[in-house]
C-alpha cells in the first residue's frame, strides 16, 4: 500500500479541485446568467464525480494491468450506470420547478467515493468527500448570494423600464 500523502496523491487532489472549480464556473453561468435550474453545486458535483471516476479508472487499471481475466473497471461501470438510474429517480419536475438535481449529483459522487475506497484509494476518497461537503455547504450560500444579486439586477431593470415608459408631464 502506498503512503497516504505522496506527490501523486497531491496532484490528484489538485485535479479534483480543478474539476470541481471548473464545474462550479459552468454551473454559476447556468444558474445566475442563463437562469437555469441546474446550478453551481450540481455542475461542480458532476464534474468532480467524473474526474473521480476517471482517476480511479486510471489508478486501478495501472495497478492490475497484466492480470488475466480481471477488469476491475467493469464493476465500476456497472455501479456508475446503476447510480445514474437511481439518481434519475431522485429528480422531480413539478409546477415549473426542478428538484433533486444536486442530490442526484451528490449520490453519483458518493458512488465514486465508494469505488475509490473499495480499490484502496483512501486518501483520494477522503479528500473527495471533504470537497463534496464544501460544495454542498459553501457553494450553496455562494449560489444563493449570486442569485440574490441577479434577481436584484432584474428588479432594477424592471423599475428603470417602467420609469422610461411612464408619461411625462
Amino acid at each position: 500500500m502506498e503512503p497516504v500523502f505522496v506527490y501523486s496523491t497531491l496532484v490528484i487532489f489538485g485535479q479534483l479541485l480543478l474539476a470541481a472549480f471548473l464545474g462550479m464556473l459552468l454551473g454559476t453561468e447556468r444558474s445566475v446568467i442563463a437562469d437555469k435550474r441546474a446550478g453551481t453545486r450540481t455542475y461542480a458535483l458532476v464534474s468532480l464525480g467524473a474526474c473521480l471516476f476517471s482517476i480511479v479508472s486510471i489508478k486501478v487499471t495501472s495497478d492490475y494491468l497484466g492480470l488475466i481475466n480481471f477488469d476491475p473497471m467493469r464493476v465500476a461501470a456497472g455501479i456508475i450506470t446503476g447510480i445514474g438510474f437511481l439518481g434519475a429517480g431522485l429528480i422531480i419536475f413539478k409546477d415549473n420547478t426542478l428538484q433533486g438535481l444536486t442530490t442526484a449529483a451528490g449520490l453519483w459522487v458518493s458512488a465514486g467515493v465508494g469505488i475509490a475506497v473499495a480499490y484502496g484509494l483512501f486518501a483520494i476518497a477522503i479528500f473527495t468527500t471533504l470537497l463534496t461537503l464544501v460544495i454542498f455547504t459553501v457553494l450553496w450560500s455562494v449560489e444563493n448570494k449570486l442569485q440574490f444579486l441577479s434577481d436584484a439586477r432584474s428588479r432594477l431593470r424592471f423599475v428603470n423600464s417602467r420609469e422610461e415608459n411612464e408619461p411625462h408631464d
